[in-house]
């Protein structure tokens, strides 16, 4: 019960075999970026699970798995995580802290889930109601300093759309010209680097179905333009 309370829900064999299904996803798009330079899952970013336990709507880490695969089958030995979802990425530095050949970037919104944080490599916080100006101008600052930091062999970018100014965990401020804007530019970043990037959908809260199913297929309009 303790461990469903932090997760946030039930957890049964579907609530199981779906966050499998994810976390399997997410090893398949990455062999797949680093085949094609650029591949998708349409789940994954389940950035609060840690090594012992799920927590935070997260049963699995899809990402901190799929990193530690590719570096087990020496597909990859130096990986960057760039984690753009609103709420900080504590359970991919719980499990790959120690790590030295990943490295983990967070930016997310300062006041928000989880109240502790385990830090990342780099954690940038924003306060609350940061818009699509500032939000930019921030992670563009950032990106090229990230390149600096080792040659990477490949990206996995969680496009979290909490940060959306709808969203109802989110706030940030950020148009869905504002998420288009920052896919694009981490997206297209890499890419003229010739480094493979594995997108995961992340977070995203609304009652409004088809208008957040619409912010999360920003991510997958963009990178096809990158295909």
């Amino acid at each position: 019960e303790k461990i469903e309370r932090e997760i946030g829900f039930p957890v049964g064999p579907r609530v199981s075999l779906r966050a499998q299904l994810a976390t399997g996803g997410t090893v398949l798009a990455a062999r797949l970026a680093l085949l094609n330079g650029i591949a998708c899952n349409t789940a994954g970013g389940s950035h609060h699970a840690r090594r012992a336990q799920g927590a935070g709507f997260c049963t699995f880490n899809d990402v901190a798995v799929a990193s530690l695969v590719l570096l087990a089958e020496a597909a990859a030995g130096n990986i960057l995580i760039v984690d753009l979802d609103v709420h900080q990425g504590d359970g991919t530095a719980d499990i790959v802290g120690e790590e030295r050949r990943v490295f983990t970037f967070s930016m997310h919104g300062d006041r928000n889930y989880p109240t502790r944080k385990i830090a990342s490599d780099l954690d940038i916080a924003l306060p609350d109601g940061a818009g699509d100006a500032a939000y930019l101008e921030r992670l563009g600052g950032v990106l090229p300093e990230l390149t600096a930091k080792a040659r990477w062999d490949i990206v996995f970018y969680n496009a979290g759309v909490d940060v959306h100014a709808e969203d109802r965990l989110g706030r940030l401020s950020l148009s869905n010209e504002g998420l288009r804007a920052r896919d694009d530019m981490v997206i297209r970043h890499f890419r003229a680097l010739g480094i493979p990037v594995c997108g995961v959908i992340g977070g995203g809260y609304s009652t409004d179905v088809a208008a957040l199913a619409a912010r999360h297929s920003i991510l997958f309009e963009v990178a096809s333009g990158f295909a």
